[in-house]
């Protein structure tokens, strides 16, 4: 469930609520400069490392004229001197409208959103979930597909420990997706999403095998870094991590309308080549989240989306 407007799990949102916030999301595309948020503070508190998540809430709410506090670095709060999550949620919540968190532990967006009446949105927890990523990643689907409905999308990688894999899963339970997973074993889709994915009639197939005849009948190829952060086996690490290679010689059989996406960041699992054919989109998908993100902040502020619409501070 929702706790006071925080934005928690994808799970909590309706499809309507998911259209909705891709209308909002293709209103600031037209104008992302904006001062619907003059005054507000945003605090974005950040336990783990991110460079585009934070830069793009950070800008989103600069573009629509919030002021901006909060961290980078654990290390530099009191934190290391042992003050609790709680306590450091209680304190901020005092200084600011809304609270941008990523944190490694998972649940743990829920449990702050569950101290304070500021809104939380949640910026990744642990391998949980990411749900301002799954936003910006519908919206690309959307731009690029012209429609969410009945798409083949292969997810390519890490399946166990990304984040942005398992919430897109649930955020497409409304549209009628097929997924192919594509992991070795050990990276393998648990079978908690497979579950859920039986559950709510998602239709999904399991691969090994990455090639040009596996991702031919996709539509979108989601791929994922393997994250070396999230394993305790660096041997383990070592040989799962260069295992699906996606390259520009694979692409031959691709449909016309198939696109690439990838959370970023990239390591070796896109090859320089693939960024020079009409199928790359990484990049894009990138500065969506921009979009997204000046969405989500508008949202669990409660501007409506009609308000925006009429809004009359739009800069050029």
């Amino acid at each position: 469930m929702l706790h006071n407007s925080s934005l928690v799990s994808i799970a909590d949102l309706s499809r309507d609520k998911i259209l909705y916030l891709m209308e909002m999301a293709q209103e600031f595309e037209r104008h992302p400069n904006r001062k619907l948020l003059d005054g507000r503070i945003v605090a974005t508190l950040f336990f783990e490392p991110s460079t585009r998540t934070r830069l793009s809430f950070e800008t989103a709410a600069h573009r629509l004229g919030a002021s901006v506090i909060g961290f980078t670095d654990p290390k530099v709060t009191s934190s290391t001197k042992g003050e609790t999550l709680k306590d450091t949620i209680m304190m901020v919540a005092n200084y600011s409208d809304v609270i941008v968190m990523r944190h490694f532990l998972e649940g743990a967006a829920l449990y702050a959103s569950e101290l304070t009446s500021t809104p939380v949105v949640n910026a990744g927890d642990g391998a949980h979930q990411h749900p301002s990523q799954t936003l910006l990643d519908l919206y690309t689907m959307l731009q690029t597909q012209g429609t969410l409905e009945n798409l083949n999308i292969h997810l390519v990688g890490d399946l166990k420990y990304g984040r942005t894999v398992h919430s897109l899963i649930m955020a497409m339970r409304h549209f009628n997706p097929t997924f192919h997973f594509i992991a070795p074993k050990e990276l393998a889709m648990p079978e908690e999403y497979k579950q859920y994915c039986n559950k709510h009639g998602i239709k999904f197939v399991e691969h090994e095998e990455f090639n040009e005849d596996t991702i031919a009948a996709a539509d979108i190829i989601y791929m994922t870094r393997v994250q070396r952060e999230r394993f305790s086996d660096l041997m383990e690490y070592e040989r799962v991590k260069d295992v699906y290679i996606l390259r520009g010689d694979m692409l031959g059989k691709a449909k016309d309308n198939m696109r690439i996406l990838h959370p970023l960041p990239r390591v070796n699992e896109i090859t320089q080549d693939v960024d020079e054919t009409p199928h790359a989109y990484y990049f894009q998908q990138a500065l969506n989240g921009l979009y997204a993100r000046e969405a989500i902040l508008c949202d669990v502020l409660g501007i409506p989306l009609e308000d925006i619409k009429k809004d009359t501070t739009v800069i050029h």
